[in-house]
């Protein structure tokens, strides 16, 4: 194939313009405890420090780069663009980001050489150059499988033992088993795998688990479908009953916790399905459920087995009984009401004996670990169910007998009997509470998902992958990588290039074909499926920030239309390419066999690209929502149609290289090394965010979007610097109304304690926090004539102490730390105000935050033009109900998405409830006063929750429907 530049000029090469800087990488836990630390990293000058992190700590290889490879990269690059190249300081180490980049792009170069996808030398060049110049400039990047894994052999010569993997040699068509660990990569992130009833066989429970611990591995993740595996109390062949498809759930569950994905970088990650006719569909529903209760049960258990083992052991100690009469329960009658009080509290009558046996032959209280609801702690570890996301399979006529309260059957697994008859609403109704309670089960759309496959004639899509945008056959995988969005946007004239764009869709579609040729797959089915299917992933970052810097506010008719152009142009684009591709080497093995049903799904994407009328659709359950060319910039309407004209046009003609495309992944870390500030289709999270220092610390900044979307609002400078003052705060205490610098002074503060808060103010969210005896030290507080007994209390407030009012504080910290939102900035238009709403509300005056029915229309506006399906949370406030919840299930299914995951804010034991915004929940409220002691019994005996709180709130209206 031919290629074309549009990033960089010819003989220039790729990182004309680029100044590299040296930097340290360090990260640590909450706790302040170092976790890695890396100096000499080298990084383009543009790079935020948390993108410096991302590549020296996830992407950086460790081990096994030898002196005599590490500076390759600088052979193919003119002298000028070889700065500060150097051996690496920690041998074995990468230490610069060109040599991942040339690590990634020259392997890529190197197997479609060999598989002849270049016309020419020079088209290989221009191929390398426009690589290397988007992943500088952060317009693109692959999943994480390719930053871990891709180049480790090509580039560095590094050998390992083959790991069960296998490959399909071009030559002859055949799958042949890897003979090395790294000379094929594992570049594929997303795996679905299928599962057999049957426990230790191939294809089975046990083999199952073996292939994706060799997934995790490497760094990619797995989804199943469970639904074949037989449910409890069926018979087995050689006698007795199945334990049930929980007992082997758990199994895979802990395997999967023990085993970090990547092998040191990350936690693996899984999906499981079962379908809603499942015998065992109600159990797997509460599971993730019951077991937070567990969590809550070891976290309050350990509090209050500790309280009562001591108070028995002090009922001991302070009887000033001898001997064993002070062990006596009968002789010791403080010890016997301890006891008895223990007894009453349900504490096993067996641990009292072991406890007071313990302490009569050591004279000590047994070891009493304590349990929290952190989200690493033991307790969590210790429950089952947390390494994977849990999803149910239903499909348009179970979502019809909810609508109409009719029965639902659960079927036998082995016979197809029914086993037990149910009403569809009691199944739904436990859905809905369980995913209020913890999140879990989200909703796979069986129907819709399968009236959009491009391959149904070699069966259903059952499965998904862990975050459910890869949605294919079964034994079959999908290499992602996602464009950043806002790289195409000019802010200054408010337009977006969708030249460059269709460019940059243009050669990622290749790179991920390449990568398809140069992959191995953890099974001789995934390997020839993989092979014959050639499924890609091609998706985008940013789109929420590309929306705010346009003014165009995400919960808008025109935010949607912009978000379904992208996604049409994406997906018509890389299609378009696919044929082209077809037309080289032609199309996947098994096009000719789904030809009829690809080429009617891609009639159907293309008549979303026209709004076409409902009836002109073919084989549709639900009719998608058609671009809406009145709220759209005209070019990308234009672009929109053409690429969707191209891609039938190409396809009709030569068939397709892939039989799907596109998918919208969550870009979490690839996100954060393109300084995204939001990631797929999310909206923005916050409107002020703390950005990491390269010599440590942190400062607070506004989201980067925020100014130029002023500016596209039509807000001047002088206005605009009013505006940002207001949330971020003046960082200081200088004129400050009520505490202020003089006061300060007057109170007894050094000038070095004066210093130090001044300091602390430029990342503070609280006035109060910069006043801690960890920023002003002991000298300081003892000055003020405070003993450790007083400021070492969490509920000291040392500017109570020295006078300050409530009110004088509240106006001081508005003053100095900003609202950290813009809700009533001076000069904002209210009109103005929905271009910066964010997921949850933002900043101490925060109100507004993106409905959740928006979050489904956003996702409803994009999913028409996605080979896949959409990676996206719908974010709840903490006051929604299972009504809530049932309406955003129910709006999704109508909306003809393929799935749904929702989060409550707060659902989870490991959120705290002091991170919920305050004044919403006045149950939260209170419960967190009386933690803090800020309410105390007899102001709560005096409060009564109004009715309003406490009843269940109708239904919600769903527009529309």
């Amino acid at each position: 194939m031919k290629f074309e530049r549009k990033f960089t000029s010819e003989g220039k090469g790729p990182y004309e313009g680029i100044e590299w800087e040296r930097r340290s990488s360090e990260i640590r836990n909450p706790n302040g405890k170092l976790v890695f630390h890396m100096d000499n990293v080298i990084v383009p000058s543009f790079w935020s420090q948390i993108a410096t992190d991302i590549i020296a700590q996830k992407y950086f290889r460790k081990a096994g780069v030898g002196a005599d490879t590490e500076l390759s990269w600088t052979k193919h690059l003119p002298k000028s663009q070889t700065a500060l190249a150097a051996p690496s300081k920690k041998p074995g180490s990468e230490h610069d980001a060109r040599q991942v980049f040339h690590r990634l792009v020259y392997t890529w170069c190197l197997w479609g050489r060999e598989a002849d996808y270049f016309d020419s030398p020079q088209d290989e060049k221009i191929f390398y150059e426009e690589l290397l110049y988007m992943l500088a400039h952060q317009i693109a990047a692959p999943n994480s499988p390719q930053w871990f894994n891709t180049g480790l052999h090509a580039v560095y010569g590094i050998e390992g033992p083959a790991q069960g993997h296998y490959y399909v040699d071009p030559s002859t068509n055949k799958v042949v088993k890897s003979e090395s660990a790294y000379a094929r990569p594992q570049p594929h992130a997303c795996f679905i795998l299928d599962i057999q009833d049957d426990l230790v066989n191939e294809g089975g429970i046990m083999d199952l688990i073996t292939r994706e611990a060799r997934l995790f591995k490497y760094g990619s993740g797995t989804g199943s479908n469970f639904s074949k595996i037989r449910a409890a109390n069926e018979n087995l062949s050689g006698g007795g009953v199945s334990s049930g498809l929980l007992s082997f759930l758990k199994i895979a569950d802990r395997s999967a916790a023990a085993v970090k994905s990547g092998g040191t970088t990350r936690r693996a990650a899984k999906m499981v399905i079962l379908d809603a006719d499942h015998p065992d569909i109600e159990a797997y529903v509460n599971w993730k459920s019951e077991e937070e209760y567990k969590v809550a049960c070891l976290a309050a258990g350990s509090a209050v087995l500790k309280r009562y083992a001591e108070t028995m052991v002090k009922a001991i100690e302070d009887s000033g009984l001898a001997g064993e009469s002070a062990l006596s329960i009968s002789e010791n009658k403080t010890l016997r009401k301890a006891v008895k009080e223990a007894l009453g509290a349900g504490i096993p009558s067996a641990w009292i004996h072991q406890l007071l046996s313990h302490y009569r032959q050591s004279g000590r209280l047994l070891s009493l670990p304590q349990y929290d609801t952190a989200w690493e702690s033991e307790a969590y570890n210790t429950v089952s169910g947390q390494s994977s996301n849990n999803s149910v399979r239903v499909d348009n006529a179970f979502m019809r007998a909810v609508a109409d309260d009719s029965d639902w059957q659960l079927k036998a697994r082995t016979t197809g009997a029914t086993i037990k008859t149910i009403k569809a609403r009691t199944l739904w109704d436990r859905i809905s509470l369980a995913a209020w309670q913890c999140a879990d089960p989200g909703i796979q759309f069986h129907s819709t998902i399968n009236d959009w496959h491009t391959c149904l004639k070699d069966g259903e899509i059952r499965a998904s992958n862990p975050c459910s945008e890869y949605m294919f056959l079964d034994d079959t995988a999908c290499n992602l990588a996602s464009l950043n969005l806002l790289s195409f946007c000019d802010p200054s004239s408010c337009s977006f290039d969708d030249e460059a764009y269709r460019h940059a869709i243009r050669l990622w579609t290749t790179v991920l074909e390449i990568s398809v040729v140069m992959a191995q797959f953890p099974s001789k089915e995934i390997a020839r499926r993989s092979y014959d299917y050639r499924t890609l992933g091609l998706g985008f970052a940013n789109l929420g920030s590309l929306l705010m810097v346009l003014g165009l506010a995400y919960d808008s008719e025109e935010g949607r239309a912009m978000a379904a152009a992208l996604s049409a142009i994406l997906t018509g684009e890389a299609y378009a390419q696919s044929a082209r591709m077809a037309a080289e080497w032609g199309p996947f093995a098994r096009y000719s066999a789904n030809a009829e049903t690809m080429l009617k799904v891609i009639r159907n994407h293309r008549r979303v690209a026209y709004d076409a009328k409902s009836e002109e659709y073919e084989d549709l359950g639900i009719v998608p929502i058609g671009l809406k060319e009145w709220a759209c910039p005209g070019n990308l309407i234009a672009a929109a149609r053409e690429t969707w004209d191209q891609a039938l046009a190409l396809g009709q003609k030569h068939g397709f290289r892939n039989a799907q495309v596109s998918a919208i992944a969550p870009t979490g870390t690839i996100g954060l090394l393109m300084d995204c500030d939001t990631t797929g289709v999310e909206p923005d999270f916050a409107l002020v965010k703390f950005k990491k220092l390269a010599g440590g610390g942190y400062f607070k900044i506004i989201n980067s979007s925020v100014p130029p979307a002023l500016k596209s609002l039509g807000y001047d400078e002088s206005r605009s610097q009013e505006i940002l003052r207001y949330a971020l705060g003046a960082g200081s205490l200088d004129k400050a109304p009520g505490v202020n610098l003089a006061a300060l002074r007057e109170k007894g503060f050094s000038e070095l304690s004066v210093s130090k808060i001044e300091s602390a103010l430029k990342s503070a969210f609280s006035l109060e926090s910069c006043f801690s005896p960890h920023i002003l030290g002991k000298e300081q507080m003892e000055a003020l004539d405070l003993s450790p007994e007083e400021y070492e209390d969490p509920s000291f407030s040392l500017l109570a102490r020295l006078g300050f009012s409530p009110s004088e504080v509240e106006e001081a910290e508005l003053y100095a730390c900003g609202t950290m939102g813009l809700e009533g900035a001076p000069g904002l238009r209210d009109q103005d105000l929905p271009v910066f709403d964010t997921a949850t509300p933002s900043g101490k005056k925060g109100t507004r935050s993106i409905d959740w029915k928006a979050h489904i229309a956003m996702m409803a506006a994009t999913q028409p033009f996605i080979s896949g399906a959409i990676s996206k949370t719908i974010n709840m406030p903490n006051t929604v109900c299972t009504e809530d919840v049932k309406g955003a299930y129910m709006l999704a299914w109508k909306s003809m998405l393929k799935s749904i995951a929702l989060y409550r804010d707060g659902s989870k034991l490991s959120q705290p409830l002091s991170a919920l915004s305050p004044g919403v929940d006045m149950i939260a409220d209170s419960i967190v006063a009386l933690q803090t002691g800020e309410l105390d019994e007899s102001e709560a005996e005096q409060t009564e929750l109004p009715f309003d709180l406490v009843r269940s709130p109708k239904e919600p209206e769903l527009p529309g429907l």
